[in-house]
């Protein structure tokens, strides 16, 4: 009987190595890295982060973390598409830019990368900082602006851990950690 048992014991530690090794194998961690932080829509992420100057890594962990690279994606609170757009914020930007919008034509990848991208680019510029931007991206300028004017954060982003509201704190640092992440694939 206990021959038995450290036979079955031998074999499940005997397997349990394969897999470690399988999966420290180049190629498969390759595989899995790809299949979790894919680059969809790279035509229209690259060519935008280009021309509003922004880390197109930067680009494709905000579209992971606000819609999974879902184009139909549709919030709780009605942000639309890959970068999770509100209405009203995608037609002040898409007028800075001289496109037109509607309600379907945001959900477009073109369209939402587009306007997503050249939002994220004038908060960068405003705040001189991606943690900032990234927190102002998700709770909103005014919000964000009245944080550093009370002392809550500072627009250096040094403190960025003392965001009030969870959900933002949560996302910011989940986008960083992601942009890492893409940043060395």
């Amino acid at each position: 009987m206990k021959r038995l048992l450290k036979k079955k014991i031998l074999v499940f530690i005997s397997l349990i190595v394969i897999i470690v090794i399988i999966i420290n194998s180049t190629n498969i961690k390759k595989i899995i890295y790809n299949n979790i932080y894919p680059k969809k829509y790279s035509y229209e992420v690259e060519k935008y982060a280009k021309e509003y100057s922004v880390d197109e890594n930067l680009i494709y962990a905000v579209i992971k973390a606000e819609s999974n690279f879902d184009k139909n994606a549709v919030s709780r609170k009605n942000a639309k598409g890959l970068m999770q757009l509100m209405y009203d914020t995608a037609v002040d930007i898409a007028n800075t830019i001289g496109i037109e919008i509607n309600e379907e034509k945001i959900l477009e990848p073109d369209t939402n990368i587009n306007i997503g991208t050249k939002y994220i680019s004038i908060l960068i510029n405003k705040y001189n900082n991606i943690e900032v931007a990234l927190a102002a991206y998700n709770a909103g300028s005014g919000n964000v602006d009245n944080w550093i004017a009370n002392g809550v954060i500072q627009s250096d982003g040094s403190d960025i851990e003392n965001i009030p509201f969870n959900e933002t704190n949560n996302y910011v640092r989940k986008i960083l950690r992601d942009y890492r992440i893409y940043c060395k694939k």
